[in-house]
């Protein structure tokens, strides 16, 4: 892109957003606007798409509501979107989880769950380590 535009958008990215990636099911809080009043609305789905880069870049969210597939598009960057709230992280095996559209039920949010793994503290000398006296 032209070194010039990613100057006047450069002040416009965000720096505070969460490391979100697809697969991770987030709650996005957006502005509403109703005639002269403001109020804040939640999204929460699964990150099926992350797309473009700079301030160009979006992300899909996809939901079950009332057993019908809701997907809405968010720019990263916008003044509409407030908060990005991370619920659970996954480790999908694709960039893109489209295939989730034609899914229902719990099959929609059959992505593997990222482990967290707590590191146990072996210890030092453990009495099978020691040979026993004939």
């Amino acid at each position: 892109m032209n070194p010039i535009i990613n100057l006047i958008t450069q002040e416009q990215v965000k720096k505070d957003l969460p490391p979100f990636k697809v697969g991770d099911g987030v709650r996005v809080h957006t502005k509403v606007r109703e005639g002269d009043k403001e109020r804040t609305q939640i999204f929460s789905g699964i990150v099926i798409a992350r797309k473009g880069w700079g301030i160009h870049e979006t992300f899909t969210v996809r939901r079950i509501s009332y057993g019908e597939g809701v997907e809405r598009v968010f720019p990263v960057n916008s003044p509409n979107v407030e908060k990005i709230e991370i619920e659970r992280e996954s480790e999908p095996m694709r960039a893109r989880l489209y295939y989730l559209r034609g899914r229902t039920g719990k099959a929609a949010v059959a992505i593997r769950e990222k482990e967290r793994r707590t590191e146990a503290v072996a210890p030092a000398a453990s009495a099978a380590a020691v040979p026993a006296a004939s």
